[in-house]
């Protein structure tokens, strides 16, 4: 587990991609809405930033993992 806070986490993820355009405040709006698990520590949100690129770069054949608490819907057959 490597925890980062996310201007940390933006940053690492800039070194791997440089063109990324995923911008920090949309970086930080899937945190707070939980679609990206994280820790938070006082004022300061921490990201797992394996987790997180396991979420922003799924392997071929792997779906996202779905967010928690969320309704889905259910096939009944």
């Amino acid at each position: 587990m490597r925890l980062r806070t996310l201007e940390q986490a933006h940053a690492e993820l800039m070194s791997v991609d440089p063109s990324c355009a995923l911008a920090k405040t949309a970086l930080r709006r899937m945190v707070v809405s939980g679609q990206i698990p994280s820790v938070r520590i006082g004022a300061k949100y921490l990201v797992d930033i394996d987790r997180l690129q396991e979420y922003l770069f799924p392997k071929p054949g792997e779906s996202k993992p779905e967010a928690e608490g969320k309704i889905r819907p259910v096939n009944i057959r």
